[in-house]
């Protein structure tokens, strides 16, 4: 037995297609379909929530040029 979920769009005329996996032997199939009563709405997420990083300001002599970030070899 194979079980897939997934969210499926009801057109106007009660139609839905469905793409079944290439495991899925062609032929007939017993299929058992059910459909929640309410649609689905769209789940609103939080905000990511990053971590805040307080810092001075950077020094005076700060370079960031890859010449002096890195050594001779370029890395």
């Amino acid at each position: 037995m194979i079980t897939i979920e997934a969210i499926a769009t009801v057109t106007p005329e009660g139609k839905v297609t469905i793409q079944l996996p290439a495991t899925v032997l062609p032929g007939n199939h017993k299929l058992v379909l059910v459909i929640d009563e309410q649609p689905v709405t769209a789940e609103k997420r939080p905000p990511f929530d990053f971590p805040l990083i307080h810092v001075d300001s950077y020094p005076a002599d700060l370079s960031l040029r890859r010449e002096d970030m890195y050594g001779d070899d370029g890395r």
